[in-house]
């Protein structure tokens, strides 16, 4: 608890009621490395805060070969499938625990209920909605505006850890390219 309070102090002030209230929602929740938490066609009804381990977001294929991974979530950061989650629809995508992951969740109810009842609620949810925008968003710059090779490079100078963490079939798919081109940027660097 005291990683999102620490997160949340950064922005705002929140008093010691709103706090209780907003805690007492909270659900911490421990999903096992490579476990899918969310499947395609479930309805979201978790915001979720990362206490510790990497997030993939991803659209699955009959092949997994050809599963197209597009976000990665960590600690300290926000993570829902929230085109879902505010919209009560089944998603597009699914979420998979990359490592070990440590999870506070709050479900759509009680966070509708924060809204409602405290002041810090409209903070959490823009801050979830705008963390989750900002990854949307610079994907789709990096793929419009780089090439493969520089959304590589940028990726690992911004989370050096990746290439620790995550296979490089995630990787590849992320930034654009089929894992042999993956290869081939890796050996030119």
């Amino acid at each position: 608890m005291q990683q999102i309070k620490a997160y949340l102090d950064q922005i705002a002030t929140i008093s010691q009621s709103d706090w209780d209230f907003f805690t007492s929602k909270l659900q911490r929740r421990v999903i096992p490395k490579k476990s899918v938490f969310l499947k395609l066609n479930e309805i979201e009804n978790h915001i979720s805060f990362i206490e510790s381990g990497v997030v993939r977001l991803y659209i699955p294929k009959e092949n997994s070969e050809k599963e197209i991974t597009f976000g990665f979530s960590f600690k300290d950061q926000f993570i829902s499938a929230y085109d879902s989650f505010l919209t009560r629809q089944p998603s597009a995508y699914e979420l998979e625990a990359l490592t070990e992951t440590t999870l506070l969740s709050i479900t759509y109810n009680d966070l509708q209920d924060v809204y409602k009842t405290t002041e810090i609620g409209n903070l959490i949810g823009r801050l979830a909605a705008e963390r989750l925008f900002l990854i949307k968003s610079k994907r789709e710059q990096h793929l419009l505006n780089l090439t493969a090779e520089e959304r590589y490079l940028k990726l690992f100078k911004e989370r050096p850890e990746l290439i620790r963490i995550i296979p490089l079939k995630y990787i590849s798919s992320y930034i654009g390219v089929t894992a042999q081109a993956l290869s081939r940027i890796r050996r030119r660097l």
